[in-house]
């Protein structure tokens, strides 16, 4: 249970930061975008700790605040779960 729920968290992770490389490209060239709610669903579903990597890695939406601000916290929470399932 514990290493599913860990490559879980792994694979969303990865794939939110490949999200907001993605949505950086094409904010540089001005083309369609992935929206804020996507990148914030997915960080909400375990992928948080990728979409931190992610925005401090590539430097994309730093400065807004449900990102700033919630993309730590999320992943503040998904680590203690996972600590918490590691522990049972």
């Amino acid at each position: 249970m514990a290493l599913a729920a860990l490559s879980y968290v792994v694979i969303v992770s990865l794939i939110l930061c490949v999200y907001m490389y993605i949505d950086k490209e094409r904010a540089k060239k001005k083309e369609w975008r992935i929206s804020e709610k996507t990148l914030l669903t997915l960080g909400f579903f375990g992928g948080a700790c990728g979409g931190v990597l992610g925005m401090y890695l590539f430097r994309h939406k730093t400065k807004h605040n449900a990102f700033a601000f919630g993309y730590p916290l999320m992943a503040a929470i998904h680590v203690f779960l996972l600590v918490q399932i590691f522990k049972m």
